[in-house]
């Protein structure tokens, strides 16, 4: 008598293992965009008015330019990795997702060199 019991269908595992990589991303760089909100939040909480002159200043030290530089990157590589999963999950045609793919690269590689010029004219 065979005691052997297989529960489930044999699975060939595919793709090309972003599974812990990108859970870790995922977290890491939302840890990092809720430090710098906290940052941010201080820097307008500090007293006196707010007004164009404050938020300039807030942007105009060196230290908060890379560290906001830091963050449009991880935001960007944020948002890349959750449309990709969304594409790769929901949209079955190769072609489509490929296109989609593609425009979500496009725009955020857009989206971030708009915002490093932005941080960079104050």
């Amino acid at each position: 008598m065979d005691m052997t019991v297989n529960h489930g269908s044999k699975r060939v595992v595919v793709g090309a293992h972003y599974g812990l990589r990108d859970w870790l991303s995922q977290r890491v760089t939302a840890v990092l965009m809720a430090l710098f909100t906290a940052v941010l939040v201080v820097q307008v909480l500090m007293p006196g008015p707010m007004g164009y002159d404050k938020w300039a200043g807030i942007f105009a030290a060196q230290w908060m330019k890379v560290l906001s530089f830091v963050v449009v990157v991880a935001l960007a590589w944020h948002a890349w990795v959750g449309m990709r999963d969304i594409w790769m999950d929901y949209v079955k045609p190769v072609g489509t997702r490929l296109v989609l793919q593609v425009a979500t690269l496009v725009w955020l590689v857009g989206c971030t060199g708009w915002a490093v010029q932005v941080l960079w004219r104050l």
